[in-house]
């Protein structure tokens, strides 16, 4: 029964990313001919009014097909008026229907830093594209040294959402540990963390120094499953146990807004030790769930 349910999720899933393809192919289309950063913004709002409402369907079908167990805390004072930086950890591909199932309409439309790779996916990667989120390449320190206008041209991917955000209000998302929590991955990295791998700044920092004068804050989330290691199709299927969601408000230190991740050792020394500090809180915290 359980794999039946998967499949029907699977099917709803791929019916409505189908049904909203059509108008999302021709409005990337109109934006590509359109001239002037005005007029495409106007293409912009149709191609993020689809996003929403294939969020919205989703989620709808999510909640009542597959009643997912969640266990929440939350801030006050979320406001969809205002720019948000949200930070997570990674366990599953299920983690970004657990985030948008929480504050979908809570706070703005979701801007992911997503994997370069996913633009490959169909119709998912054309919206990730057209809807301006930054592609990244994800590369190693030592790939960054032998390949440093790769590293910049990550850099400037963020520069440019961050640009374009402040047209209007949107909630940054970034799995800072940059993939998906494993024990292999964990001894690889000889993670000083429990539960965590460790963090990633120049993204978060990128976004800080560009967009830290709209910011209305940043949404410290820390996610944790009952299940010891959990998966998307468990999820689904209906399957997945208790999940629990930590968010906390955290004000946008003054000295972030000033600095210069990039060029300043110790402006990026100081960001590290703010990074690892929070990371410390959130392994402490997934010791305690």
């Amino acid at each position: 029964m359980s794999t039946l349910k998967g499949i029907v999720s699977l099917l709803l899933l791929t019916l409505n990313t189908l049904f909203w393809a059509v108008p999302l192919i021709a409005l990337t289309l109109l934006k590509l001919v359109t001239p002037g950063r005005p007029l495409r913004r106007r293409v912009l709002t149709g191609l993020n009014a689809i996003a929403r409402w294939w969020l919205d369907v989703n989620l709808w079908w999510m909640r009542r097909w597959l009643s997912p167990r969640l266990d929440l805390e939350l801030p006050d004072g979320l406001s969809r008026n205002d720019w948000w930086l949200v930070l997570s950890n990674h366990r599953s591909w299920t983690d970004i229907f657990v985030l948008l199932l929480v504050l979908h309409r809570r706070i703005p439309m979701p801007h992911f830093f997503v994997k370069r790779q996913l633009i490959w996916i169909p119709v998912v990667g054309l919206a990730f594209w057209a809807l301006e989120f930054p592609m990244l390449r994800r590369l190693t320190r030592e790939q960054r040294e032998r390949n440093p206008h790769l590293a910049r041209r990550d850099q400037e991917a963020t520069e440019r959402m961050c640009r374009h955000a402040r047209e209007r209000p949107i909630a940054i998302y970034n799995f800072v540990e940059g993939t998906r929590f494993t024990p292999d991955k964990h001894a690889a990295r000889q993670s000083p963390y429990r539960h965590l791998l460790p963090p990633r700044a120049g993204g978060i920092a990128q976004v800080v120094g560009l967009l830290g004068d709209r910011l209305g804050g940043i949404l410290d989330v820390t996610l944790s499953y009952d299940t010891p290691a959990p998966h998307f199709w468990r999820f689904l299927c209906g399957q997945e146990g208790l999940i629990h969601l930590r968010a906390r408000h955290l004000q946008v230190p003054a000295w972030m807004r000033d600095g210069d991740y990039h060029q300043d050792p110790n402006y990026k020394e100081r960001f590290h030790s703010w990074l690892n500090a929070l990371w410390q809180a959130k392994d402490a915290s997934l010791d305690s769930l």
